[in-house]
């Protein structure tokens, strides 16, 4: 019992493109009379926009006006933790935890000549860009499990919607740039629809954390490592199994096999967000300054197009039972979450599932059949009236609710835009007469009732007989 295994992964690619480097490279890629580029750059180091000024007043960046080359980096980060655990003998617990960070960054830095009407020709940064994606391992099923209508907003949705005055009073605080409170009680810049209001004020409605203390963006790129998602930590995912009920005396008379599994998977992923080209920080105080008077908020470093919260219990809860003669019980209750919230349109889209399965069956070997039945010459060897071989006898029965639904910003507005409810059923037969012949007997309903009216209810039903004959040697 006990720590039984630990996995960790860690990994970093990082490269850099300098174009307009002057100097050469002898040794170890290194000029050794001038000491460049330098062995930090050489061992990885991956140069920032002072390493940039330092080395062009060296005078090892070209100078041509005409150079228009562009500088550029790529960065990709990823980290994954894995444990088994026994704390109690026949109790498995694996744990996983992981982490994706891409980035990358280019610009123009070239010599400008005409600079300040070419008094103070100079070194400058052109067309700064930035991109790339996020995504960890993360835990979300506190509001989970509340009261959902598709055709009615959630108070999740509510909260969310509130969030939002909570954070922008945050970030209005610890902006300079930010002068006053407008009469909706939002601070200067950072209205209803700011990126920096919205992402916050989602993660903390729909992960149940404190709006006052959740994390927030960091608009700032000094380095191609910056990443603006830094206060979001991966948390472990998990998946259990205990299989030691049967070593119990009680029920060792009863089961031979009775197994409990339990498991969750969860991500939190904001991919594809980019810099925003009009973004400034006048005075260097670290937040954006730049006021859009169209969308009334300042122009964030980071533009994110869209987050996504993706969690499953599968199963929630897992049973499945062997008895002592030999009949089969098996009971799973899973439950699904999808979370896509776009910050172009403000829309929420939430898919949710639900799946019971229920399974039952029976094996056994010279069945006798009820009423002194006798079987055919062909399928008994001894004419006895008992199954010479194995038949096993199986009723699977399945519920599955799946629902999409969306939500706009402020719209008192939801409906469901896609699901249905699904039951089926599914009992066989198995008669394996001997190696060679197998015959089956099934029947399989599946009813499908729709959550929009432009879908029609559908029933498929199918039944027969199927006969199996090998004739392999």
């Amino acid at each position: 019992t006990g720590l039984k295994q630990v996995n960790f992964t860690a990994s970093e690619i990082a490269s850099t493109r300098l174009p307009g480097y002057m100097d050469s490279t002898l040794y170890l890629g290194q000029n050794p009379r001038s000491m460049s580029p330098g062995f930090d750059f050489a061992l990885g180091y991956q140069p920032d926009t002072n390493w940039l000024n330092r080395k062009a007043a060296s005078g090892i960046i070209t100078r041509d006006s005409n150079f228009n080359y562009l500088f550029q980096q790529n960065l990709d980060q990823k980290l994954a933790l894995s444990a088994q655990i026994e704390p109690i003998r026949d109790l498995n617990i694996n744990l996983n935890i992981s982490k994706s960070f891409t980035k990358n960054y280019s610009e123009t830095f070239r010599f400008v000549d005409t600079a300040f009407g070419g008094t103070h020709p100079t070194f400058k940064h052109l067309n700064p860009y930035a991109g790339g994606g996020f995504e960890v391992s993360y835990i979300a099923f506190k509001t989970l499990f509340g009261a959902f209508d598709p055709n009615k907003v959630s108070q999740t949705f509510k909260t969310f919607e509130n969030n939002r005055l909570i954070l922008s009073q945050r970030l209005g605080k610890l902006n300079p740039y930010s002068s006053g409170v407008g009469a909706d009680g939002y601070h200067y810049g950072y209205g209803k629809y700011a990126v920096d209001v919205l992402v916050p004020s989602f993660i903390a409605a729909y992960t149940g954390q404190d709006p006052k203390s959740i994390g927030l963006i960091n608009q700032q790129n000094s380095t191609i490592r910056s990443n603006p998602f830094k206060s979001i930590l991966p948390r472990p995912n998990w998946k259990l199994d205990y299989n030691g009920l049967t070593k119990l005396k009680p029920l060792n008379k009863i089961f031979t096999n009775f197994n409990l599994s339990h498991g969750y998977t969860g991500s939190l992923a904001m991919n594809g967000f980019t810099s925003a080209l009009l973004y400034q920080d006048v005075s260097r105080y670290g937040y954006p300054s730049f006021y859009d008077t169209s969308s009334k908020n300042f122009i964030p470093y980071f533009l994110i197009p869209n987050i996504t919260i993706q969690e499953q219990f599968s199963p929630l809860c897992g049973v499945d039972m062997m008895f002592v003669n030999q009949m089969q019980a098996k009971f799973e209750y899973s439950k699904t979450r999808q979370l896509s919230m776009s910050l172009n349109d403000y829309q929420l889209s939430e898919v949710r599932s639900t799946e019971i399965i229920i399974g039952a069956g029976y094996r056994k070997k010279g069945l006798k059949l009820l009423g002194g039945l006798k079987l055919p010459a062909f399928l008994s060897k001894t004419k006895s009236g008992k199954l010479d071989n194995e038949i096993n006898f199986r009723l699977d029965y399945r519920i599955r609710d799946n629902v999409t639904a969306n939500s706009r910003l402020d719209q008192d507005n939801n409906f469901a835009t896609g699901g249905s409810k699904e039951i089926s059923i599914s009992p066989t037969i198995d008669y394996y007469l001997n190696q060679r012949v197998n015959i089956k007997l099934y029947f399989d309903q599946r009813k499908v009732k729709p959550y929009i009216s432009s879908s029609a209810p559908t029933t498929n039903t199918r039944a027969g007989i199927q006969l199996r004959i090998s004739l392999s040697q």
